[in-house]
């Protein structure tokens, strides 16, 4: 029972992107408020003096809608890199791991491919004879 349990889950599909997604919600709070507390407040103090961040204010001075606030751009590029490489080392690369170990290939380089001339597809296999759409002979 517990056998089956366990290839159910290592199966690779919806629970496993289920539980992958949980967890980057989790990560994703805990970088947000990195990112909010600590980041943030680094780009402002770039600017110096009482400015709400790094960049101008294009209209009436003090009004928040048309202050161009490059510094919370700065901060959710920031937090995309950090949000993504600790998905790519907490998730991705220990499930690739595991599945190696079990003699699965996951994310992995894609098989070569080759383009038929008569109908333009792209994605025929290179020792491909024949299209798999139109039926053409390949080269």
């Amino acid at each position: 029972m517990l056998r089956g349990f366990k290839n159910f889950l290592m199966r690779g599909d919806v629970i496993v992107v289920a539980v992958g997604l949980i967890v980057a919600l989790a990560l994703s709070t805990l970088i947000k408020a990195f990112t909010d507390n600590v980041i943030n407040p680094v780009i402002a103090s770039a600017q110096g003096g009482m400015s709400p961040g790094l960049g101008w204010q294009l209209g009436r001075p003090g009004n928040p809608a048309t202050y161009l606030n490059i510094g919370a751009f700065i901060s959710a590029l920031i937090y995309f890199v950090v949000f993504m490489a600790v998905v790519y080392f907490l998730i991705v690369v220990p499930y690739k791991h595991i599945q190696a170990r079990r003699g699965v290939t996951v994310f992995g380089d894609p098989t070569p491919a080759k383009t038929c001339p008569a109908c333009v597809s792209e994605d025929l296999p290179e020792a491909a004879t024949k299209c798999r759409y139109c039926g053409t002979a390949q080269v």
